[in-house]
């Protein structure tokens, strides 16, 4: 089962992957969300086609709370629910808050230029959020 995590930014939407065991995710790529919700929708659905992809988890930025943060929180359940009935995959919101925080400081520390890390952190900040999900799914009985 492969399995797409996502993380929903107001420029950029990073992708990850899992490994076909579902065990291990990797950055994938980022699509443009400037263009508007529907081209977004488009490319993410063609990912999951293109990789076979039967989940797709959202990371969801909630508050310190565990509330839904307003804005940023609707447009990531808005992308989750078109992307489940354009692709046909089963959608999983999962609890993103300070990934991109965490992204960004693992860059930092392997020595990633600036530049080169705004190319990247939106996917690797998808791919903490899958891999959290992953390793959850794991301690399940």
């Amino acid at each position: 089962m492969r399995i797409m995590g996502i993380d929903v930014g107001s420029v950029r939407i990073g992708v990850a992957l899992s490994d076909e065991l579902g065990l291990t995710a990797q950055p994938l790529t980022t699509v443009e969300a400037g263009a508007g919700l529907a081209a977004a929708v488009s490319r993410i659905a063609e990912l999951c086609s293109e990789h076979r992809v039967d989940r797709l988890v959202v990371g969801l930025p909630l508050a310190l709370g565990g509330g839904d943060r307003g804005e940023s929180s609707r447009r990531a359940r808005a992308l989750g629910d078109e992307v489940a009935e354009r692709a046909s995959v089963e959608v999983v919101y999962w609890d993103e808050r300070f990934t991109t925080a965490e992204a960004e400081r693992v860059l930092v520390t392997a020595g990633v230029k600036r530049a080169k890390r705004r190319q990247v952190v939106d996917k690797m900040a998808a791919a903490l959020i899958l891999q959290g999900y992953l390793d959850a799914e794991s301690r399940e009985p």
